[in-house]
């Protein structure tokens, strides 16, 4: 609500501005609707600024605009000076496009100040590739293995390993090249695997494979109790080589309630510990951090090098929300299935608070709004360009009438697609 919240309010402000530049009157800015009543409202300077209670997003009303309202009698009156309507062409349009133009300046400057605080952290595919991957059971449908190394996708070296499925998704890849048991292999994405992967929002699609070594017990942990300590070095199970951390989370719940034997090294000494596997699967041991075995690709930036890394990142994202709009009529991902509504949105927050998600969510979200403001349906700000653009291209207005139609058309198109996204959210709950 917060993240976008501030969305809301930075996007209305862009349009607020660009109508004050031109001397153009704002009636109300509300964050929230407020049909039949406000949470609280106050005037300044002949502008209502209030608090509306059903938080599906905000508004401006601009003097002598036909939106949302819908005000008629307003529109009957001969145009004011100060109305939008009684504007040029080329200002109404600045007006129609400040608040897309804010939010992408607001991610763009969210980036510029991550970038400068906290820089930028990430795993190479490279330092993956020294154990590995780990698959689930989709990725192993399309054909890899655990232990594989992603070498690249269509051709392309993915630098960033977390990348790999969204890069997938975006180019609807044909093919994964890959080293399995020190041979080169492609393995061909069959048909219909990439609509499975959109539905898929599984975080262990494929992850990072590591040795399994002692780094913390819980407090009434069977294995400290049988006597393993701090960094030793788990390598197998009832006599079973096994020599990463992801084959005991798998294998150690096979033996509830039995009795199974560890081997680990400890220094230069290799031993054996019975231990007796608890009712709930697990045996009481954390395993070291991944920081002890692989090399996380660390850049900082000072401020002047923050702004353009910054503008840079916002136009990746740009590019990319693209993409991922495009899929919704790809035939073969289906993305459409997938649209989710606030739930979605509200899941891709992390559970715990962490101001470095925040932001950088709270910037994809602003990119994400700014784009979809710009579709061409009349109820947005792109349907609004539009005619704009049709009035300068051939130097007369549409008829007020058909935009009257063509507004309450589009807001029943996007009524239709908010039930539809969050309908979608809500069958996902029971599926």
């Amino acid at each position: 609500m917060l993240s976008l919240s501030i969305l809301v309010i930075f996007h209305e402000t862009g349009h607020f501005i660009a109508a004050k530049i031109f001397k153009t009157r704002v009636e109300k800015f509300y964050l929230f609707f407020n049909p039949w009543f406000s949470i609280f409202k106050f005037k300044y300077k002949g502008t209502i600024y209030g608090l509306g209670w059903l938080p599906l997003g905000g508004y401006v009303k601009i003097s002598g605009m036909i939106d949302e309202s819908l005000d008629k009698a307003q529109m009957r009156k001969p145009p004011q000076p100060w109305e939008f309507r009684a504007k040029p062409a080329w200002q109404r349009l600045i007006i129609m496009l400040g608040g897309v133009t804010v939010n992408i300046l607001l991610a763009m400057g969210i980036y510029i100040v991550m970038l400068f605080i906290w820089g930028e952290q990430y795993l190479p595919t490279s330092e993956v590739n020294k154990y590995g991957i780990v698959v689930d059971s989709l990725a192993t449908d399309m054909g890899l293995r655990d232990g594989d190394q992603i070498i690249s996708i269509d051709n392309k070296i993915v630098e960033d390993f977390q990348k790999i499925p969204l890069t997938i998704i975006l180019n609807e890849a044909k093919t994964i090249e890959i080293i399995r048991d020190g041979q080169p292999e492609i393995i061909y994405i069959p048909d219909g695997f990439l609509a499975k992967l959109v539905k898929h929002r599984n975080p262990n699609f494929i992850t990072i494979r590591f040795p399994y070594e002692v780094g913390a017990f819980t407090e009434n942990s069977r294995a400290k109790e049988a006597g393993l300590l701090l960094d030793d070095h788990v390598i197998g199970l009832n006599n079973r080589p096994l020599y990463y951390f992801n084959d005991y989370i798998e294998e150690i719940p096979k033996h509830k309630n039995e009795e199974i034997l560890l081997t680990v090294v400890r220094k230069k000494d290799t031993l054996d510990f019975p231990v007796t596997v608890p009712d709930e699967g697990k045996i009481g041991v954390y395993p070291k951090s991944p920081d002890n075995y692989f090399s996380f690709r660390e850049k900082s930036y000072n401020l002047l090098q923050a702004f353009p890394a910054g503008i840079v990142k916002a136009f990746n994202g740009i590019d990319n929300y693209i993409k991922q709009l495009k899929l919704i009529f790809s035939p073969k991902v289906r993305a459409y299935e997938s649209i989710g509504g606030f739930i979605t949105i509200g899941s891709i927050f992390p559970s715990t608070w962490d101001w470095e998600n925040f932001w950088r969510l709270t910037a994809f979200l602003s990119i994400m709004l700014a784009i979809l403001n710009l579709l061409p349906i009349p109820a947005l700000d792109g349907g609004h360009v539009i005619f704009l653009l049709y009035e300068i291209i051939a130097r007369r207005r549409p008829n007020e009438k058909f935009i009257e139609n063509a507004q309450i058309v589009g807001m029943i198109i996007l009524f239709a697609l908010l039930i539809f996204a969050n309908g979608n959210d809500i069958i996902k709950l029971f599926h």
